[in-house]
């Protein structure tokens, strides 16, 4: 009798815990569920700061001190060699061993393992080299149709474009004169530029100009170009 008592006390107990714990467990996952998500701001001074005026694209005007990156795109620096917590520590991502984790340039550019590289297995054009080694001549370009603004008669080159407000600014001190899109309609001009299309050329002279060329390394005019 006293055995069956002490065994019907325990399973009560038992419930009871039980119903506790289900219970508590049940209401902390509902509590957790209804909470709102917020998206999180990768740039730590801007977590707290009110930028409600920004959004208002309406009014609010943008000058050079107000200016700022939108929040996490833009990121700090990845510090490399400085513990294993940053992830990059040790070998910096190299890995343990092998060429690509040696010091300087492991190979050269271009090189593919000792297969065929790209540069080799391209057809290659008469005039027009590729591959290590080559490079080509790259010209500002000069249309036509902005040489149209000249007086008759004049020397026109690049200098006296600028001046004019013709022409913007060249990142590469020798000109091509080409063909533009508009019409050309100036007479009589004398153009100095360090190249000239076969068209451009044909249309100057066929205007009653003529066509100088200049020196890549001095300026100088060194000759008419031949028709």
């Amino acid at each position: 009798m006293n055995i069956s008592r002490v065994i019907l006390a325990a399973v009560v107990v038992s419930t009871d815990a039980f119903s506790s714990f289900h219970g508590s467990s049940v209401s902390q996952h509902v509590s957790t569920s209804t909470s709102s998500l917020t998206m999180k701001v990768f740039d730590w001074k801007r977590r707290e700061a009110d930028e409600s005026a920004i959004n208002d694209a309406e009014n609010f005007v943008f000058t050079l001190d107000n200016l700022k990156p939108a929040p996490g795109s833009r990121h700090r620096k990845k510090r490399k060699g400085r513990g294993i917590a940053a992830g990059q520590g040790a070998t910096c991502g190299f890995g343990m061993r092998g060429q690509k984790s040696r010091s300087g340039r492991p190979t050269r550019a271009g090189f593919e393992g000792g297969q065929q590289p790209l540069y080799r297995r391209l057809p290659k054009f008469v005039g027009k080299p590729m591959g290590p080694g080559h490079s080509k001549t790259v010209y500002n370009l000069i249309k036509l149709d902005e040489l149209n603004g000249a007086a008759e008669g004049s020397t026109v080159n690049f200098a006296s474009l600028f001046e004019s407000g013709d022409i913007t600014k060249s990142k590469v001190g020798i000109h091509k004169v080409v063909t533009g899109k508009k019409e050309f309609t100036a007479k009589g001009l004398i153009v100095q530029a360090h190249a000239f299309t076969s068209s451009a050329q044909t249309a100057i002279e066929g205007a009653g100009g003529k066509c100088e060329l200049l020196s890549p390394t001095t300026g100088a005019v060194l000759e008419p170009v031949a028709a």
